[in-house]
């Protein structure tokens, strides 16, 4: 990183830098500047404002007219002197500024600059520009250009949201299936305490009474349903499932197989005209809204009339939380349609399925790229014009495999909280894995909650 003294500059000179605005951004300039005004990183409440949606902190561009003053030109030992903006309109995610200084004056006794500054979006538009003033440098001077440390802000309050959401809605009876280690117990015990649900705790009994003395966990006041074993136990649930008698199931410290196998049973009564699929609804720091990943957890191999299935499921899931006209972006290795990758195949033919009417109540785009169906960056650089591409409500996974990937991938290294809900039965059906944590455990009750609320008036 070089500077420029001010012998070598000259009026008219000018210096630029681009800069693609992302989520992440507006994250650690509200960390930097304690500025959580949430106008940018809310998108909820940012959806109700005269911007419909998240923009950036006007103070971001004008930090980026500083990065060209301080790196460019003049450079390293510049004198910030004085700054006047103008702001224009303004920036929201996905939009790439041209940000550029130009000098308009010199003092040589002094050795002051002014310079006229503008910040142009893609579309040519000036969105911010004014005046800076700074004292050059006079001598010299090069340095290695120093590698930032990631920072994000990160938003612990996504299952309290989900709790204040449901508060108001009476707890469901949920017979929960096998909770015979301390991790399923205690996570419906803590579901219990929230006012969730009310659990049917279907298991043995003495194996239940064992487990709640060594880990001194009360039952009191909890419902039983005495049985051998785990498979008497998911038969027995679904039973009562069937039966009306509860309003929803949670896995406890069975397999997934045997317990979706007594689900999915013909005479087990729980089964609709839908291909029963998983839906992982997801909050990461880097993406500004929630969304769904489908499915990772029931269809290892769909073909095309289950994936259909599998998009009905979680636009459904997406309009009983709220999203009225969710995006759904159908996932592949690439975005154009190549007959010897079968997941393209079906994504075209999906959202000519939705075009048709036999897909409602969203919209639909893909074959996608990952990249292509979370960033409207990545989308405008591949020319991708999408209502879908970078705004994505629902990832729609080729195979089980890589959306379990993706998922977990997501949370343990994205820092995303995650719920689990199965979609497609006649019951919501809670179905977490023995290594989530307690909040995202909570989180799917609490969606299960609303599912169930919005079954008792339309039911599936």
């Amino acid at each position: 990183m070089c500077n420029r003294t001010f012998d070598q500059i000259a009026v008219g000179d000018e210096a630029s830098i681009e800069r693609t605005l992302t989520a992440s951004d507006i994250q650690l300039f509200a960390v930097l500047s304690g500025d959580v005004n949430p106008q940018h990183p809310d998108p909820v409440f940012a959806a109700s404002t005269r911007y419909h949606g998240v923009i950036a902190h006007g103070m971001w561009g004008a930090a980026l007219i500083s990065a060209v003053l301080g790196t460019r030109m003049p450079g390293p030992g510049t004198i910030y002197l004085s700054q006047t903006l103008r702001f224009a309109g303004p920036v929201r995610v996905g939009d790439t500024l041209s940000i550029r200084v130009q000098v308009t004056a010199r003092e040589v006794d002094s050795k002051r600059l002014a310079l006229a500054c503008t910040c142009i979006n893609q579309d040519g538009e000036c969105v911010i520009d004014g005046e800076a003033h700074v004292i050059a440098p006079t001598d010299r001077i090069e340095r290695r250009r120093a590698t930032l440390p990631e920072v994000r802000l990160t938003d612990a309050t996504g299952v309290q949201r989900l709790l204040d959401a449901v508060k108001s809605i009476p707890a469901i009876r949920c017979a929960v299936v096998h909770s015979c280690d301390e991790i399923s117990l205690r996570s419906a015990l803590d579901a219990r305490e929230a006012g969730l649900i009310d659990p049917v705790l279907v298991a043995p009994r003495a194996r239940l009474e064992a487990l709640a003395t060594q880990f001194e966990l009360d039952l009191s006041g909890i419902e039983i349903e005495d049985v051998p074993h785990s498979h008497a136990a998911a038969a027995r649930a679904a039973e009562l499932a069937s039966s009306g008698a509860v309003a929803a199931l949670m896995k406890g410290s069975l397999h997934t197989d045997e317990f979706m196998a007594a689900v999915i049973a013909q005479d087990a009564g729980l089964r609709t005209a839908r291909r029963i699929s998983h839906c992982y609804l997801m909050q990461t720091p880097s993406y500004p809204r929630p969304f769904i990943i489908t499915d990772a957890a029931i269809n290892i191999a769909p073909d095309l009339e289950a994936k259909a299935d599998i998009v009905r499921n979680a636009i459904d899931l997406c309009r009983i939380i709220g999203v009225e006209q969710p995006r759904v972006a159908i996932l592949a290795a690439v975005e154009t349609v190549n007959p010897h990758m079968p997941a393209t195949m079906d994504a075209a033919a999906l959202c000519k399925m939705a075009d048709r009417g036999q897909i409602s109540d969203g919209v639909l785009d893909g074959p996608l790229a990952f990249d292509n169906a979370i960033s409207v960056a990545a989308a405008r650089i591949k020319g991708i014009v999408s209502p879908v591409a970078g705004r994505a409500d629902v990832l729609v996974v080729p195979d089980l495999e890589s959306g379990n990937m993706l998922a977990k991938q997501l949370e343990y290294l994205g820092g995303a909280a995650s719920a689990g809900i199965v979609m497609g039965a006649r019951v919501p059906i809670i179905l977490t894995s023995r290594a989530d944590s307690r909040e995202t455990r909570i989180a799917s009750c609490a969606v299960a909650l609303l599912v169930a609320r919005h079954y008792q008036t339309t039911p599936p």
